[in-house]
């Protein structure tokens, strides 16, 4: 039996994930107060946060699925951060913030968390989990990062870069899964699916 996958996230770099994996999901975002969350969860280690803000993202959507009448469904929520120096590093929101932020990481390396939330609602079972891979970042020049940060890319996505966009060519390596990188593990979400005993396969296009 084919499934239906609901992706609760605006991010665009988790829907191509997915889409060039073979699945093409329903969208709605939650608008949790990401903020609020992690302000109510402090002191809280950055694995942990991006677990429980993943999980809070894919229960608010769960609560009140717009999108379709389809109940064949497995939701999908993430969220991301980069770990650097001890801090969590979310989404700069300013072209202030990237700066600063690019000037401590170049030369640098940190470390990008993805946390995840999936539940099937037809048998009504829950995972979550955590994937990752370190960055190492290229000691790029100020004129290159104030260039980079009025392309407006980093300002919305976890950590200020992208491994895909136009901050590619700044990132020297990664260790670990770099889809996790790209805000989705594909690897971590076939060993829920398993668990839950569906077939990857089943959530591929017809």
């Amino acid at each position: 039996m084919s499934r239906t996958v609901l992706l609760a996230s605006a991010s665009t770099s988790r829907y191509s994930l997915l889409v060039n994996a073979g699945i093409t999901p329903l969208v709605q975002v939650s608008h949790v107060d990401e903020d609020a969350i992690a302000k109510k969860l402090s002191p809280i280690n950055t694995a942990d946060l991006c677990v429980a803000l993943a999980t809070a993202k894919g229960e608010a959507v769960v609560k009140e699925i717009t999108v379709t009448e389809n109940r064949n469904l497995l939701v999908i929520a993430a969220d991301s951060m980069l770990e650097f120096d001890g801090q969590s590093f979310g989404k700069p929101g300013s072209p202030d913030v990237a700066i600063a932020r690019w000037k401590a990481m170049r030369g640098k390396s940190g470390y990008l968390h993805t946390g995840h939330w999936v539940m099937d609602l037809v048998s009504g079972q829950v995972r979550s989990g955590v994937a990752g891979a370190e960055v190492e970042f290229a000691d790029i020049s100020d004129a290159e990062i104030t260039a980079y940060v009025n392309t407006g890319e980093p300002l919305s996505v976890a950590g200020g870069f992208t491994h895909e966009g136009k901050s590619a060519a700044f990132i020297t390596k990664m260790t670990g899964d770099s889809p996790a990188v790209g805000g989705i593990s594909l690897a971590l979400l076939r060993e829920f699916a398993k668990d839950m005993s569906i077939e990857w396969t089943q959530l591929w296009d017809l």
